[in-house]
């Protein structure tokens, strides 16, 4: 029994560490990892369903009321009357009302988005057809996150999402993320934290997570950017503080930033 007990607790703590990645049939947002993402749900969940529900209710209701009470067989000689001015003030007015509740909520939560705490860790995304350059200014640190093919995929790996170098945080840090691209439109999303910024050339835009616990966290390209526009994923990796320092030190090692003539020169040889 003791056994059983200790192998359904270690498959139970790989499920938590697992990667939160759609799922077939998905039909929800992922888990959320993040305040953000929290506050996205909560407005789906508990302000747009009920809201879309009970008005798509509504006007079904009205439409077979309408067919059943005016249909032709109960009105031979159809009324001629063209307009109702307090009909049209209601379906004026009602609507109004709805979506000045609705927008209270939604720009806390845009807000909350926007305005960026100070960062603890920042890195910089750049968009290229067709793979993501991070860049860890602090620290020195530079490389290129490529898409891993199918053949060359590992047990675990999920096929469209892995890339060869992931994108390293620590968990319960503001990680402030420049967003940036070099040829087209990119826009760099993560579901799970709440976080979409399109990637524009000769512009940085600027988002933010917090990522509330640790496991590895997929997204995807999200703007229309070419032929390999699907091939272009995002891997983000939580860890403990411990493990991000002792990434960072390999890190600064294995991806140390290059001057920019030695990358030119590498880049022209190739």
């Amino acid at each position: 029994m003791k056994k059983i007990l200790i192998i359904f607790t270690a498959i139970l703590s790989q499920s938590v560490a697992l990667a939160d990645q759609p799922k077939k049939w998905q039909m929800g947002f992922q888990e959320p990892a993040s305040q953000s993402m929290r506050d996205i749900v909560w407005f789906h969940d508990y302000m747009l369903v009920p809201i879309i529900v009970a008005i798509s209710a509504f006007v079904l209701f009205l439409m077979l009321y309408a067919m059943v009470r005016f249909r032709a067989s109960r009105n031979p000689n159809p009324s001629k009357r063209t307009h109702n001015v307090l009909v049209e003030v209601v379906w004026t007015l009602i609507p109004c009302l709805i979506l000045i509740v609705m927008a209270v909520p939604s720009f806390k939560v845009l807000y909350s988005q926007d305005e960026i705490p100070k960062a603890e860790v920042t890195i910089k995304a750049i968009g290229y057809q067709w793979y993501w350059g991070y860049e860890y200014p602090d620290e020195n640190i530079i490389f290129d996150s490529y898409m891993i093919e199918d053949e060359d995929l590992k047990e675990g790996q999920p096929r469209l999402l892995a890339v060869d170098n992931e994108v390293v945080v620590p968990v319960n840090k503001v990680v402030k993320v420049l967003i940036t691209a070099n040829d087209v439109l990119h826009a760099w999303a993560l579901p799970a934290f709440g976080v979409k910024r399109d990637a524009m050339p000769g512009r940085v835009n600027e988002t933010w997570f917090k990522a509330e616990r640790t496991g590895t966290f997929y997204g995807q390209c999200s703007e229309l950017c070419g032929i390999k526009h699907a091939f272009m994923p995002i891997t983000v990796r939580v860890v403990s503080e411990e493990e991000y320092i002792e990434w960072l030190n390999e890190a600064k090692i294995k991806f140390a930033k290059e001057p920019i003539e030695d990358k030119n020169k590498l880049i022209a040889s190739k």
